[in-house]
């Protein structure tokens, strides 16, 4: 198994690709083979000429390549497993929690099929991890975007005509894009305060210079894989009573709380929003998933009756789609290489071992993934 597909995105706002022509000339001296869809990298400024100088091969369709290819690579899921052949790898995200007739569909077409977002989150399969290289990126735009709509600047500035006081920027939810997010605020001058569930993370958040956010909310901690264990409803009512107070005198709010495999938890509620100042700035990077933030809309900039704007925050990597490739490239070629047999020349799918059996869902016209079965 080393003959490798790179697919070229449907959606018109995807702006990345899966593989980048310097992973894929490494990988092709391993031994795998490429063939790349035409115009795949286009958006995200990959030309078919460097991937055709890297070794692969140029196709019209990726119907065209899936006959004689055993892995297939692409970024957001397929609409169905409809053309691949009998157990061709596919790898993408998946949305296993919320796509079931997807993962009914791949296993119906006998195809092992790989979610992404199941990547285990260990220290072995760090370089594998695409939630985190992704979400990294977008927590640095959400910053930018924020600051190119704030009607005020984000650094102190002391001038002839009289100081300007810095932004107060608030982080909710210290995760990679948190904490990416409280990195490039930092660096542009502004005075940040943050706040997790976990207070595990707040020597992280003090050694970025930020201020961490005390809110008792009884017992609380992270799953297995990282991520904020869910919160009961007292708990996010008392959160959001003490966050409040910080919303009101901040300049930015990004919101980044997001609980795997279950809806948002809401954060801010229209009477917080009423009591900011106007001209504020909220950025959602739950939006697709429920939205920490009431009245929060996907790929839309929403502006409340007293002038604060909220801004959606899905998917924001799609906006440095250059880097963004790159990461999510090196991901997959770390994926890949780990999983192939140098003296064989064949990539293995290996169940006995952790990474695959954390995030392959389908094999053998079954789902055997324990979560999803």
């Amino acid at each position: 198994m080393k003959k490798v597909l790179v697919c070229r995105e449907k959606d018109p706002l995807e702006t990345r690709v899966a593989l980048i022509p310097d992973d894929v000339k490494k990988l092709t001296a391993m031994g795998f083979e490429f063939k790349v869809v035409s115009g795949a990298g286009v958006k995200s400024g990959f030309a078919d000429e460097a991937y055709k100088a890297a070794g692969a091969a140029i196709i019209d369709s990726e119907e065209a390549g899936y006959a004689d290819s055993e892995i297939v690579v692409r970024i957001m899921k397929p609409q169905s497993a409809k053309g691949l052949k009998k157990d061709t790898l596919h790898l993408s995200y998946l949305d296993p929690f919320n796509e079931k007739e997807l993962l009914a569909d791949f296993a119906a077409n006998d195809v092992q099929a790989v979610s992404l977002e199941m990547i285990p989150r260990t220290t072995l399969a760090q370089k594998m991890d695409v939630q985190s290289s992704q979400t990294s990126l977008a927590g640095y735009v959400a910053v930018l975007n924020a600051a190119a709509k704030l009607p005020k600047i984000l650094p102190m500035m002391v001038t002839p005509a009289g100081t300007i006081s810095p932004a107060r920027v608030f982080i909710i939810g210290v995760g990679v894009a948190g904490l990416q997010a409280i990195a490039t605020a930092k660096r542009l001058g502004a005075r940040v305060d943050a706040f997790d569930t976990r207070p595990v993370v707040e020597e992280q958040v003090r050694s970025l210079g930020a201020n961490f956010v005390k809110i008792d909310l009884g017992e609380m901690g992270q799953t297995a894989q990282g991520y904020a264990k869910e919160l009961t409803p007292e708990q996010i009512a008392k959160q959001q009573e003490a966050q409040a107070k910080t919303c009101e005198k901040s300049n930015i709010v990004i919101t980044t709380a997001k609980v795997f495999g279950r809806k948002a938890p809401r954060l801010i509620k229209k009477d917080v929003l009423d009591r900011m100042q106007p001209g504020s700035i909220v950025v959602d990077m739950a939006v697709s998933t429920g939205g920490n933030v009431e009245g929060s809309k996907l790929f839309e900039n929403v502006v409340t009756d007293n002038g604060v704007t909220i801004m959606s925050g899905d998917l924001l990597e799609r906006q440095v789609p250059y880097d963004a490739s790159k990461m999510f490239s090196g991901n997959i070629s770390a994926f890949l290489t780990h999983f192939y047999n140098k003296e064989s020349k064949e990539f293995e799918v290996k169940l006995e071992d952790e990474i695959m059996k954390g995030c392959l869902i389908t094999k053998g016209g079954q789902i055997i993934h324990e979560r999803f079965k």
